[in-house]
């Protein structure tokens, strides 16, 4: 249990003998941001004055006098109008230190109540090359079902994979048109993407075309809408029309971006002469897509017989990706396996009353949307959404979770919320549905990070460019160290691979997951600041000491005293140490690692100051060096553990 825990554990009865529903003032008790003022702080004593018409400071009085004599804490102080301010007692930390020490948990208990999660992250489509984005679903995803595990939760991981939609359509029409077949032998895979791109462009080129006309006068439109506002309201527009006309400029400003991305598409397709000598002879290459997808749909033989030929070359491409990135998934049920599903589950919410027929398609239409939810088109074919819905029937009649989580961009936040509601009517009511969204991995121009061509990054390159820099960074750090370099080219090759890999993904997991991010090589493998990088550097320096001092780790484990917290910097370490828990539970309460990487960030700043002013193996005396000694192992674990559950390797020497 955490701190926390153990602290709303002493207050949970005196609250319940208030209030029906002590857990809304329970999480009022926080870790405290003076640390001269305590350890932690209770600020729950103000909304509970007011609730029960009492003096708050009154009520805090109460409270902390019947923990005046709890071993866990010295006696709490009541400050201000209310605040309970809390120190923990060094004797305390110090046993709960040791107990950590012996524990190969650390001290982290499993949950009482274990949950079934279903988390659904990744999902790339087979038939293109996995890209920069995604990255962001991958990380996150296996973070949060690592950290659930740990906690003890049941969790069934599911790569919801794209093996069965239009992007096979366009790779069938490109193979009967475009193919090159030494190519193909050579590396099918990559003929398959080449093929993708060429179509998906000639579809792109044909529909920046046809819309430009469109754009361009709504446009116009809107420039005059614009200037006929402004003439209206004057030099010193009032505050309401200066709002509506920043709103009018925000849309022109879209609708310009709008038309010089369709523009820009329609010149780079033209200037092309290998697509230039293409773009009559394939005006209708969207409509033929289609249709070679309904033929795949609806069995047409030899469709089936390419879909089945592409299919293990793409996978095994993709799975190569996921082995390098230390990912895995227990199941990965794609598009194709529910298809066979489609139609009974628009029967089932025809029946239920949820869908009906509008205009000879069948939509779901909920309150709030302008928009109904379609899932099923008048020509007869699925969406997404269907297959969507049919997915969550099967998890919920095979899995029985009590929570899903689909990790997935923030773009398709509507069609989360449409997808839940719908679930809601079909009676999946007892489930939590959460959509953990998170924002672009964004170029230092500040635009969607892309190669200089304007392809999105593969993410195959993104690794290789990543594990080619961390080997300067793990080479320059070798060839300066005091006494000559330690590594062998093989060992630099192999901690060049775990700290490029690793750099990567806490790069990604360290931001606020809702937030885009702004993506950079040099910032990602800086061994100071908050890196991936720089933690494992930490975890290296950490271990170095065992080595030097010659010291037997498991023999110290086996038989921790308690740790000995003389100086400030021993106990702000040690009280951090047993913070762990804290980190991991903030971490799912809203699905949020980057809690993760904060903790472990601080941990590592707490040790610095600890290693600059406590000396370890030449202490004062033999029971200062062993307790030292056990804060320091202590450390490196959690680092170890908190890096794991981020999905990173550590490395004993860096």
């Amino acid at each position: 249990m955490s701190i926390l825990g153990e602290l709303g554990q002493r207050f949970r009865p005196l609250l319940t003998e208030l209030v029906d529903d002590p857990d809304p003032l329970l999480d009022l008790v926080r870790p405290s941001q003076d640390p001269a003022l305590g350890d932690y702080q209770a600020n729950f004593a103000m909304p509970l004055g007011k609730r029960l018409g009492r003096p708050p400071r009154q009520l805090a009085q109460q409270l902390a006098a019947a923990l005046a004599e709890d071993p866990m804490c010295h006696p709490p102080e009541v400050a201000g109008p209310g605040f309970i301010n809390l120190r923990l007692r060094n004797s305390w930390i110090g046993q709960r230190l040791a107990q950590a020490a012996a524990d190969p948990r650390l001290g982290i208990p499993r949950v009482e109540n274990p949950r079934t999660y279903v988390v659904d992250y990744s999902s790339p489509n087979v038939a293109k090359p996995m890209h920069v984005g995604h990255i962001r679903s991958t990380v996150i995803g296996d973070c949060l079902c690592r950290v659930l595990r740990f906690l003890g939760h049941r969790v069934i991981s599911d790569n919801h994979i794209g093996d069965w939609g239009t992007q096979f359509g366009m790779i069938i029409y490109g193979w009967r048109h475009f193919l090159d077949e030494e190519a193909y032998r050579r590396e099918p895979v990559a003929e398959l993407a080449r093929l993708y791109r060429l179509v998906r462009r000639l579809i792109d080129y044909h529909e920046a075309k046809s819309r430009r006309a469109d754009v361009t006068e709504q446009l116009a439109q809107q420039e005059a809408a614009l200037e006929a506002n402004r003439r209206a309201a004057g030099p010193q527009p009032d505050k309401r029309t200066a709002k509506m006309l920043r709103r009018m400029e925000a849309t022109l400003a879209r609708t310009r971006q709008q038309l010089e991305e369709l523009d820009r598409t329609i010149t780079q397709t033209e200037t092309d002469p290998a697509l230039a000598r293409l773009l009559d002879a394939h005006r209708d290459v969207a409509r033929a897509v289609l249709n070679e997808t309904a033929k795949l749909h609806a069995g047409d033989e030899e469709n089936r017989r390419l879909w089945r030929q592409f299919l293990p070359a793409c996978l095994e491409e993709i799975e190569s990706l996921y082995r390098r990135l230390g990912v895995s998934f227990d199941h990965t049920l794609g598009e194709s396996f529910y298809h066979d599903r489609l139609e009974a589950i628009v029967q089932e919410l025809l029946d239920r009353g949820v869908a009906r027929e509008s205009d000879g398609a069948v939509c779901v239409f909920l309150e709030g949307y302008d928009t109904p939810m379609l899932i099923r088109k008048r020509d007869g074919a699925f969406l997404y959404a269907t297959t969507d819905l049919a997915t969550l029937r099967y998890r919920m009649d095979t899995w029985n979770p009590d929570a899903i989580l689909y990790v997935v961009d923030f773009r398709q936040s509507l069609h989360f919320q449409q997808l839940f509601a719908t679930a809601r009517r079909m009676g999946l009511d007892k489930v939590e549905l959460v959509h953990v969204s998170f924002g672009t991995v964004m170029g230092e121009d500040g635009r969607p990070f892309r190669t200089r061509e304007g392809d999105t990054v593969g993410l195959e390159g993104l690794l290789d460019e990543a594990v080619r820099r961390a080997a300067r960074v793990v080479a320059g750090n070798d060839d300066a160290k005091p006494d000559g370099p330690e590594l062998s080219p093989a060992e630099r090759a192999r901690i060049a691979e775990v700290v490029g890999i690793g750099a990567l993904k806490y790069a990604d997991l360290s931001q606020n997951r809702t937030s885009d991010y702004q993506f950079s090589y040099d910032k990602m493998l800086a061994m100071n600041g908050n890196t991936g990088t720089y933690m494992q550097y930490a975890y290296a320096r950490v271990r170095s000491i065992f080595r030097k001092g010659n010291v037997d780790v498991e023999a110290l484990r086996r038989d921790p005293a308690p740790v000995r917290l003389e100086t400030p910097a021993e106990r702000a370490l040690g009280l951090e140490l047993l913070r762990f828990g804290e980190a991991l539970e903030l971490t799912l309460k809203d699905y949020r690692p980057n809690q993760l990487t904060g903790y472990l960030f601080g941990l590592a700043n707490h040790y610095s100051t600890f290693y600059e002013q406590c000396p370890v193996l030449k202490a004062e005396a033999p029971e200062l060096r062993r307790s030292r000694l056990l804060l320091c192992d202590l450390t490196a674990r959690t680092i170890q553990k908190g890096l794991e559950l981020l999905g990173i390797d550590v490395v004993e020497k860096m």
